[in-house]
């Protein structure tokens, strides 16, 4: 039986996975009562916390840490983000853009520097891809077990080789932990954001953003979508 959130639980929820995202910490009861000003008494928003984790948004890893975002935690917070039509800057964008590898390689390199994580582009008609922000991504707590880290290598060579399989969304799809079914076993740790990026007439391409599942969902679309927007506007 599916549970449906009431609107202070969703908000509660939210704010869940933000300081999680944030912080790279269990969230306690206390730390969000006191943070984030819900007037409710202490004892009912440990209530509201046990009915999250009951409902399966959140998991407690130990008895006496906070929670943290489960896949349908994550899930939730991802459905109920405010798209934006692409806010931020990209200097980078500023000059005439072009159709060498070197643009695109340096693009590659400057949305894995604005969001931490591994930037993925795929540009079909040269099948060519560029990889970068492996120094930043682990760098990362996730990645100090190095399990995961071997995990997330091979969930980025498989990516590589199936590629293809994600061509036909013109907007930013995420996928949470299990979700990115075509991957690796190991992708299940992990999250991908991916979308069509139309940089120039001749060399449309594929973007994907690769991370833990504690990434920031809001910027990372926000990106995209920026990217996107100029791009399209340079072209008119």
């Amino acid at each position: 039986m599916v549970k449906t959130l009431n609107e202070r639980q969703g908000k509660i929820l939210n704010c869940i996975v933000g300081e999680y995202i944030d912080s790279k910490a269990p969230v306690s009861s206390k730390l969000l009562t006191k943070k984030y000003g819900f007037k409710i008494k202490p004892s009912t928003m440990r209530l509201e916390f046990q009915r999250l984790t009951d409902f399966g948004y959140l998991a407690q890893p130990h008895t006496s840490a906070g929670r943290v975002p489960t896949d349908k935690g994550y899930r939730f917070y991802v459905d109920n983000l405010h798209p934006k039509s692409g806010s931020r800057e990209l200097s980078p964008l500023g000059r005439e853009m072009d159709d060498s590898f070197r643009f695109f390689q340096q693009l590659t390199q400057r949305i894995a520097e604005m969001t931490s994580n591994l930037a993925m582009t795929y540009f079909p008609e040269e099948d060519v891809f560029f990889k970068e922000g492996w120094d930043k991504i682990f760098k990362e707590p996730e990645f100090e077990d190095t399990d995961l880290t071997q995990k997330f290598t091979e969930m980025v060579e498989d990516m590589e080789k199936n590629m293809e399989e994600f061509i036909g969304s013109d907007f930013p799809q995420v996928f949470i932990g299990k979700e990115v079914k075509s991957l690796a076993s190991g992708g299940k740790e992990f999250s991908v954001i991916i979308s069509k990026i139309h940089v120039s007439n001749k060399k449309d391409g594929l973007l994907a953003l690769l991370g833990p599942k504690r990434m920031n969902y809001d910027k990372n679309v926000d990106i995209i979508n920026s990217l996107n927007k100029t791009c399209q506007t340079k072209k008119k």
